[in-house]
C-alpha cells in the first residue's frame, strides 16, 4: 500500500514538474496551466488523505490502549470478585456450621430451662405449703416476694432464673428469721374475746410466747393454718422475765417455758 501512495506521489510530482514546463514537452499537448491546477488539486487531496488516516490511526491506537486498560481493569474485577465468591462460599460454610452448633447449643438451653422451671415450681409449691406456718411479722416482710409466685396452672413471663432468685430470697429471709427471738408488739384477742396489745416472744419459726400489760400469757405455736393461740396465764411470770432479759431489762438467766417439738 505504501509503495503504490510512493508511486502515485511520485507520478504527480512528475507531472506537476512537465505541466510547469520542466518535463518533456511535445506540440499539441494540453496547456500546462490547467493540467498543474489539477494536479495541486489532487496533491492536496493526497495530503489531505494522509493526515486523515494519519489521526484515525492515532485515534484507534488510543482507542486501543483505553480498550486494553478497560480490559485490564475489568479481568481484575473479575478476579477480585471470585475471590470475593471463593470467600463467601468459604464464610457460608463456616456459618452453616456454626448455625447447626448454635441450634443444638439452643436445643440443650431449652431442655436445661424445662428442667430448671420444673425445680422451681416443686420450691415453689412446697413454699405455698410452708407459708401459713411462719409467724405474721415474718410473712408480713415476705409477702412482696411471695406474691411474686405464679399462680399454680397460669402462663407466666417469668424466667427460671428470676424464680429461683424469689425463692432463695424467701428462703434466706426465713433462715435468718429462725435464729432470731425477737419481741414484737401485737394485737391479739385474749380469753375475754376482746383484743388487747401484747407483747410477744418469738423463738425462732417454732415457738412464740405473749404477755398482756394486764399479766395475761399465752403461747403460740405454727399449724399448716396459720399460728394457733393459746391463753396459759400459768407461764405468765416466767415469759415476762424472759421479755425482760431480750430487752435488757435483766441480766441473762435460764428461764423455764413450755416448748412442744414436732
Amino acid at each position: 500500500m505504501k509503495r503504490v501512495i510512493l508511486y502515485l506521489a511520485s507520478t504527480l510530482l512528475w507531472g506537476a514538474a512537465w505541466a510547469a514546463g520542466t518535463g518533456p514537452s511535445s506540440e499539441g499537448e494540453a496547456p500546462a496551466g490547467p493540467v498543474l491546477a489539477e494536479t495541486r488539486m489532487i496533491l492536496d487531496k493526497w495530503i489531505e488523505t494522509q493526515q486523515v488516516i494519519a489521526r484515525e490511526s492515532k485515534e484507534w491506537q488510543q482507542g486501543k490502549e483505553t480498550l486494553s486498560s478497560r480490559l485490564d481493569l475489568a479481568r481484575k474485577e473479575v478476579t477480585s470478585i471470585e475471590e470475593k465468591l471463593k470467600q463467601v462460599e468459604g464464610s457460608t460454610d463456616t456459618m452453616a456450621k456454626q448455625r447447626e452448633t448454635l441450634q443444638a447449643e439452643n436445643v440443650r438451653l431449652k431442655k436445661s430451662a424445662e428442667r430448671l422451671s420444673s425445680a422451681a415450681y416443686r420450691l415453689e409449691t412446697r413454699i405455698e405449703a410452708v407459708f401459713p406456718m411462719l409467724p405474721d411479722p415474718v410473712q408480713a416482710k415476705l409477702k412482696p416476694l411471695y406474691d411474686r409466685i405464679p399462680l399454680k396452672g397460669a402462663v407466666t413471663k417469668v424466667s427460671a432464673a428470676e424464680r429461683f432468685q424469689n425463692v432463695l430470697g424467701i428462703l434466706s429471709e426465713a433462715i435468718k428469721a429462725n435464729s432470731e427471738i425477737p419481741v414484737i408488739f401485737e394485737v391479739r384477742n385474749l380469753e375475754n374475746g376482746k383484743p388487747a396489745e401484747v407483747r410477744v416472744l418469738y423463738v425462732g419459726l417454732g415457738q412464740a410466747y405473749y404477755l398482756s400489760a394486764a399479766g395475761q400469757a399465752g403461747i403460740g405455736r405454727p399449724s399448716t393454718n396459720g399460728w394457733k393461740w393459746e391463753v396459759s396465764d400459768a407461764i405468765a411470770r416466767d415469759v415476762q422475765k424472759a421479755i425482760e432479759i431480750q430487752e435488757g431489762k435483766r441480766p441473762p438467766a435460764f428461764v423455764s417455758l413450755p416448748v412442744v417439738v414436732q
